[in-house]
């Protein structure tokens, strides 16, 4: 599980700068410097809290967010911020559409939850074997909420809970495993990062409205799964 912002990682994706690309940085940069200077950028807008759905943070999720964040669908997707999970052929399983200043923990049992895997007979699969992320979604009630679906976690302790943790003694719990060789294939969902942001228009995100955007996603990832199907 991982999540990115909706633009090209020109460093990690092995992009090259050539003219069409620094040209296009520059349209959006003027595009969201025009938004700013109008009052329309999301970086002044509050989150709506409900309390409500699967995500114990209580923010809505996916593409709810264009109302609860007022001027997110207007920006054209600067900020925007895709939550993903991927198996270990780098192929997605469910997609999670934010505003760029939404946290990852908050979104990691939504993503779960999301997730749906079409078998040959019976009912689709929805609790993989383990869930590996990076220190971003380590949190109690995250670990808590694998280990009630019997869900291995393999996600690294943060340096201060670790701290804080032994400060406590015996009040502060067991220290947290981690299987280190097991969790080197998280490498798997940036990946399938890559993959998806090959799409120029997922990459800099062009659509103007979350619906659009998420859709591009599934047909994108319907498009990796296909080709992975398909006898070599």
């Amino acid at each position: 599980m991982d999540s990115t912002t909706a633009r090209a990682h020109h460093h990690a994706a092995g992009m090259i700068l050539d003219g069409e690309v620094v040209k296009a940085l520059e349209e959006a940069a003027e595009q969201e410097k025009g938004l700013r200077q109008r009052g329309k950028t999301p970086r002044t807008a509050n989150p709506a809290k409900t309390g409500t759905g699967t995500n114990p943070g209580g923010y809505d999720c996916g593409a709810e967010y264009g109302r609860r964040w007022p001027g997110w669908a207007a920006l054209g997707g600067l900020t925007s911020k895709v939550h993903l999970s991927a198996d270990r052929r780098c192929r997605p399983l469910s997609f999670v559409l934010t505003p760029g200043q939404a946290g990852d923990s908050p979104q990691f049992r939504t993503v779960l939850a999301r997730i749906k895997i079409r078998l040959p007979a019976g009912r689709p699969r929805t609790r993989p074997a383990a869930v590996a992320a990076d220190k971003a979604y380590s949190s109690h009630g995250n670990r808590l909420y694998l280990r009630r679906r019997r869900i291995k976690a393999l996600i690294p302790e943060k340096t201060d809970q670790a701290a804080n943790r032994k400060n406590r003694g015996s009040r502060g719990g067991r220290p947290v495993s981690h299987d280190a060789e097991l969790y080197k294939q998280r490498n798997t969902a940036e990946q399938c990062i890559n993959r998806i942001k090959e799409w120029r228009a997922l990459a800099f995100r062009p659509d103007k409205t979350p619906e659009s955007y998420l859709a591009g996603l599934h047909l994108r990832g319907a498009i990796l799964w296909i080709r992975s199907l398909q006898p070599t």
